[in-house]
């Protein structure tokens, strides 16, 4: 995955970024379809990862491996990185990036805001993507050509809002499982909320940065996020004219920013003074 995005355009090699949309897509919609069944019923917690309260469901881990049976069965000899499996190591230069459920908490609570997320990378570069609302059924594709990147919402090319001032921006936001760095990020928004329009914390990055991309949202910023969590979405939101970066947040992990090109620069400069990244934070290097 390219650090920083978007970038020159490349051509995309022997990988068809069409045909990698496809897998992702059918992987997508039996995917979402389970997960959809699934929360019909009581949501049971199969464990926990980094906190107590960062959980991880059965439904979270029966989606990937339902993913990773069509991706297996497409394509067969791709690499396979999730947010609840092992990874595997592929021979066709084609690695698939898969958040099941982007939003447990969401989910386990019943609130409709969460995703399954799908990317296809070749030889380090995510070239086709699909994130799935799952509680209203929108779905948000992408795939890079040798010139440029589509994205579209149910079908529809996406386009990010016109330019706004700094103080009229709608900012989306999350924070770390880790109480140490959540203290850090709370008083970061201090400073952060009243130089924008307002802040929205809804619980998924992959929903957040596609909202970026159809213009509901202005932009997203947040530490501790993983690459499963952004991989699909910021295609899609750079087809859509945004850009975005990573870099080292305040409490020393992933931070991503994704906003509209235009008055990108003064938003990094804004979310630098407010104590959102590390001193010495560089854009395009950050933790894994």
């Amino acid at each position: 995955m390219s650090e920083i995005g978007p970038g020159a355009a490349d051509p995309v090699g022997p990988a068809d970024p069409v045909e990698l949309l496809e897998v992702a897509t059918e992987a997508a919609a039996a995917a979402a379809a389970l997960v959809r069944e699934r929360r019909r019923g009581a949501v049971a917690v199969a464990a926990t990862k980094s906190t107590p309260t960062d959980v991880v469901t059965e439904a979270d881990r029966a989606s990937e491996s339902l993913i990773r049976e069509v991706v297996a069965r497409r394509r067969p000899g791709d690499a396979f990185h999730g947010e609840e499996g092992d990874d595997t190591v592929g021979s066709t230069g084609v690695r698939w990036i898969v958040d099941p459920i982007d939003g447990t908490v969401n989910y386990l609570y019943g609130i409709g805001r969460y995703a399954v997320s799908i990317a296809a990378e070749h030889d380090g570069r995510v070239v086709a993507g699909v994130v799935v609302d799952v509680d209203r059924d929108v779905w948000f594709t992408a795939h890079r050509t040798a010139t440029m990147v589509e994205a579209r919402r149910d079908g529809r090319p996406l386009a990010v809002r016109p330019p706004v001032p700094l103080d009229q921006r709608l900012v989306a936001t999350g924070f770390s499982y880790d109480a140490r760095i959540r203290q850090l990020q709370a008083a970061a928004m201090v400073t952060l909320l009243p130089r924008v329009r307002d802040l929205r914390r809804m619980g998924s990055a992959a929903l957040d940065i596609c909202g970026v991309a159809e213009g509901t949202l202005d932009a997203y910023v947040e530490e501790g996020v993983h690459v499963w969590d952004h991989a699909a979405a910021c295609l899609v939101a750079e087809g859509a004219g945004a850009r975005w970066e990573v870099a080292t947040g305040v409490g020393g992990t992933r931070f991503i920013q994704v906003a509209p090109g235009h008055g990108y620069d003064e938003l990094w400069t804004l979310v630098a003074e407010a104590g959102l990244l590390a001193p010495d934070a560089v854009a395009g290097v950050a933790p894994d």
